[in-house]
């Protein structure tokens, strides 16, 4: 076997060996926790992650485009990050009304199926 898939099938089986990534597997980590019916308060704070998408690039980039439209590029170097910031304030206050419950669910989930599946791929050391 190569030297780089050994390398990489030790460095699966150390973070295999992670605590959070352990208990995941063993209590084989789901999402079902998804299909219960989202409260108000998840449910703004989703709403507040996703605006805070349109907020960030997008929107200094239209700061960028109406900067040049109106030949003051004030307008970009004030205006794109003080839009930018707002997106991250806004990003943050969705996460605090969705809560960190969601999040560490997805990420047991997520920890759990990408070590199996990655130790899957990479074949076993030989003994």
């Amino acid at each position: 076997m190569p030297k780089m898939m050994l390398s990489m099938r030790r460095v699966l089986v150390r973070f295999a060996a992670i605590d959070f990534v352990r208990t995941a597997i063993a209590e084989q980590a789901d999402l079902k926790a998804f299909t219960e019916k989202p409260s108000l308060q998840i449910l703004a704070g989703v709403f507040l992650i996703c605006s805070s998408f349109l907020l960030g690039w997008p929107a200094v980039a239209a700061c960028g485009v109406v900067a040049l439209r109106l030949n003051e590029p004030l307008i970009a170097v004030i205006g794109g990050p003080l839009v930018y910031g707002l997106s991250h304030l806004v990003f943050l206050l969705g996460m605090y009304f969705s809560g960190a419950k969601y999040t560490v669910i997805f990420f047991r989930w997520l920890s759990r199926v990408s070590v199996e599946k990655l130790l899957a791929l990479i074949p076993p050391e030989p003994s």
